[in-house]
């Protein structure tokens, strides 16, 4: 067991150094420079720009600039933004909440409904509820997540009025009561975790329905159903417990679909994560804030991927014992 997870930490480690560099090389030697933007402006001169360009060290060859700032990362130094000189590390923190909010409300939609929706369409297999789950799990496969998320605006937030379209509060926040705040914070959320939630959910019912098939017509439940154990019994503490062992491996991998998806959707939502930040970061060119939420999204997607290895461990007894 201490060997599986100091084997798991040293390939997290090496990963992760592998996506700094990766990331930072790509973003380096991608079209536009953040001098770009200063150009657009008539009210910069030239040597102002040269001097800004020095002071960010935009001078210096790629592979220094790499190991500097790989240096200062292990002191969580990021930088500054080039955009307003805040510390990328403070913009980063204001964000996080969110997007963690977000992915982890999503995650658990993604488990207990997929879970669900799976379990319940293998029951009533090719009756109209398993029909039903079919055709959501295809449109859940094929529709973008974009433009569902524009649909949805449009129907639930200017034709229907019920729920909010943008941001994460209202702009009377302060002046409402504790308990509407909560209210109005789950409004904001609503539309934002379903349009996160979609794909992860469409794949993981398939997913738990297809399994769940193949276990009906296995020994060990034939066996069960001959001695009188109850349906409910074997669904959920048999059949159902066999298929949660890779379940929680896709659940792990669905992480980063989501930090990554959050680009999107936070951007047309105007929700205040990481993904709106970095979409900002993005068109302005900000290396150093691009590099911070790169870094971090790699973090909390190989954090995510390394607890679902942890949790695969306890699930499956035989990994211990290899």
């Amino acid at each position: 067991m201490i060997r599986l997870l100091i084997s798991r930490i040293i390939v997290l480690f090496i990963t992760f150094i592998g996506i700094t560099l990766i990331t930072f090389f790509i973003v380096n030697i991608s079209p536009g420079k953040p001098q770009d933007v200063y150009d657009m402006s008539a009210k910069i001169s030239y040597e102002a720009k040269e001097r800004l360009i020095k002071l960010y060290g935009l001078d210096k060859p790629i592979h220094i600039r790499y190991f500097d700032w790989l240096k200062r990362l292990f002191f969580l130094d990021f930088g500054n933004s080039f955009k307003d000189d805040k510390p990328v590390i403070k913009k980063i923190l204001e964000r996080l909440p969110a997007t963690l909010l977000l992915n982890i409300l999503s995650l658990g939609i993604i488990f207990v409904l997929g879970c669900l929706f799976g379990i319940l369409a293998s029951i009533y297999h090719g009756k109209i509820f398993d029909k039903i789950i079919t055709i959501i799990i295809f449109l859940g496969y094929s529709l973008p997540k974009y433009w569902i998320a524009i649909l949805c605006m449009v129907l639930f937030g200017i034709k229907l009025g019920w729920l909010p379209i943008s941001g994460l509060r209202s702009v009377n926040y302060d002046y409402l009561l504790w308990y509407e705040k909560i209210f109005d914070i789950i409004k904001h959320l609503i539309l934002p975790v379903i349009i996160a939630s979609i794909g992860g959910l469409a794949g993981l019912t398939q997913y738990v329905r297809g399994n769940m098939l193949e276990q009906l017509n296995s020994e060990y439940v034939k066996f069960a159903k001959s001695k009188g154990t109850k349906s409910f019994r074997i669904i959920f503490f048999h059949m159902f417990r066999n298929v949660l062992i890779p379940v929680v491996t896709i659940i792990g991998l669905s992480l980063p679909e989501l930090i990554g998806g959050g680009f999107i959707f936070e951007t047309i939502f105007s929700y205040p994560g990481m993904g709106r930040l970095g979409y900002e970061a993005i068109m302005s060119r900000d290396y150093p804030l691009i590099m911070g939420i790169g870094t971090i999204t790699a973090v909390l997607t190989l954090l995510g991927n390394f607890i679902a290895d942890i949790v695969y461990v306890y699930v499956d007894p035989r990994i211990r014992y290899k």
